[in-house]
């Protein structure tokens, strides 16, 4: 990591401090759920830039924000890029199933009303 990046670094929730309401909260919101779907479906880290998101810049921030704060994604700085990875494995630790039980249900609701749903 460089100078510059050090001094970017984002706060995020230690495993502990995560929260079920919080992590339910984060993943109620049907455009966090795309970006949590499409994360899932990624083996590597995707920058903000690679969401189409149908929402403006300041309202996409926000929901990367709220994914952060409750402990659902980490975000890391590279250059000037922001990445963005799923805490899967901390979730599942802190809550067995859930994550898996909402991608489940999201891409069958998606099926269900003809949405696009990623190949995982």
């Amino acid at each position: 990591m460089t100078e510059r990046d050090a001094a970017r670094t984002l706060d995020h929730p230690e495993a502990a401090e995560i929260r079920l309401e919080g992590v339910l909260h984060a993943l109620s919101d049907p455009v966090r759920l795309s970006i949590v779907r499409d994360l899932d479906a990624s083996a590597a880290e995707l920058a903000c830039s690679y969401f189409d998101l149908p929402v403006t810049k300041s309202t996409t921030t926000h929901h990367f924000r709220v994914l952060r704060e409750s402990g659902v994604v980490r975000q890391t700085y590279r250059g000037t890029t922001k990445l963005n990875a799923l805490r899967r494995e901390e979730l599942e630790s802190l809550f067995p199933g859930l994550l898996d039980a909402v991608l489940t249900a999201a891409a069958a609701e998606a099926g269900r009303i003809g949405q696009a749903v990623p190949v995982l």
